[in-house]
């Protein structure tokens, strides 16, 4: 596996993300920010956040998996959100883990979470965009 995650001493330990991740792969992939759209381009889970965290978690895989990767090749991802504020955490860790258990994967990676005032679409309420390394 191309990317080790680990919390180095001296710094906190959070259960939901890591402080750091190592690739050693040879191939670096930057994919754009994923949203709550199908295959298809339709919305999924309007007006429902984790649903919309959910999908674009999953929107990641698929694109990982196109190339020959998958989510565990992920070294990082920034989460951008609408109208952050700290009681959407519940929400936002039940959509990753639903997805989470969709892949059968581990999805603690290390974030960046930045709150937005709005996305590209007045309906999306989160963006996640990923950097992978592949073998």
């Amino acid at each position: 596996m191309p990317v080790t995650l680990i919390n180095p001493e001296g710094l906190p330990k959070p259960d939901v993300y890591r402080q750091l991740s190592i690739s050693t792969g040879s191939k670096i992939v930057f994919l754009a920010g994923q949203v709550a759209r199908d295959a298809d381009g339709r919305p999924v889970g309007d007006g429902d956040f984790a649903a919309q965290v959910e999908q674009a978690y999953l929107n990641i895989g698929t694109a990982l998996n196109e190339i020959g990767g998958s989510f565990d090749d992920v070294a990082k991802l920034t989460i951008y959100v609408v109208d952050w504020t700290p009681d959407k955490m519940a929400l936002l860790g039940e959509g990753v883990t639903r997805a989470a258990e969709k892949m059968g994967i581990d999805p603690v990676k290390p974030i960046t979470l930045l709150g937005v005032a709005s996305l590209g679409e007045p309906d999306l309420m989160v963006e996640v965009e990923a950097t992978a390394v592949l073998s």
